[in-house]
């Protein structure tokens, strides 16, 4: 499973409720990666595995495989914006 659904699950309210929950630690999402996502991961998974390792340069092989969310060019802005918000 790639995602937590007991994430999405409010406690039960009233007395006597107890909230069951599973212990999935290693998935901390509430729902499947989008295909921006994956394509995303799998962009850095092969910049990362050329050696690549500054921001600057990161931004540079990720322009040259995948745009941004919004289809424009990564700035060093736009993806410490987009890593920022896929890290909460």
């Amino acid at each position: 499973m790639d995602h937590n659904p007991f994430l999405k699950k409010a406690a039960p309210g009233g007395r006597g409720g107890v909230e069951k929950r599973e212990n999935l630690a290693w998935q901390h999402r509430a729902e499947a990666p989008s295909e921006f996502e994956n394509r995303l991961g799998d962009a850095l998974e092969q910049i990362f595995a050329k050696g690549v390792e500054s921001l600057h340069d990161v931004v540079q092989e990720l322009n040259r495989l995948i745009p941004d969310s919004s289809g424009k060019p990564w700035t060093e802005e736009t993806f410490q914006a987009e890593m920022k918000r896929l890290g909460r």
